[in-house]
């Protein structure tokens, strides 16, 4: 089952990489917005894979999958799929992209801890260790909260 969800993983981040290449050539910016919203979604279903686990039975080998899976969207360069323009428009649904987000100084560092607590939420989660993985959980959650409060319009 380990070396099944490895080569998901994988996979994953071989379809997003090759989905940012081809973003940054040709995708049309309709497809780059579906591209974002579908990375975000599988992110928040693994968010929530982990959220059941902290507050019910807890079992380490699927919170560590989850959280294998948001550190790979996280560090999968994604950033490519946010060209200007693309705070308007339709992949899945409207966009909630904020136009603030195109210039923000505080981009780099928001995205920067979202990256560092993804990393370092696989790194606890494969410890399988309940209180720690509660506590970064939540440290994880903030730094996705920190964009979502700077760049997402509300629905």
């Amino acid at each position: 089952m380990k070396k099944t969800f490895k080569n998901l993983v994988a996979g994953s981040v071989l379809i997003a990489m090759a989905g940012v290449t081809f973003a940054q050539s040709v995708g049309k910016l309709e497809d780059q917005i579906r591209w974002r919203q579908s990375a975000y979604h599988t992110m928040a279903w693994s968010m929530a894979r982990i959220k059941a686990n902290v507050d019910g039975q807890f079992n380490k080998d699927q919170v560590a999958e989850a959280a294998n899976v948001i550190q790979a969207v996280a560090n999968s360069k994604m950033g490519a799929l946010f060209q200007p323009g693309s705070d308007k428009g339709k992949g899945w649904k409207e966009t909630r992209l904020k136009s603030e987000f195109f210039g923000s100084p505080d981009l780099g560092q928001i995205a920067g801890n979202f990256n560092a607590a993804a990393n370092e939420m696989a790194k606890v989660a494969a410890g399988g260790d309940a209180g720690a993985v509660k506590a970064q959980f939540g440290k994880l959650g903030e730094s996705c909260k920190a964009c979502h409060d700077k760049f997402r319009k509300e629905d």
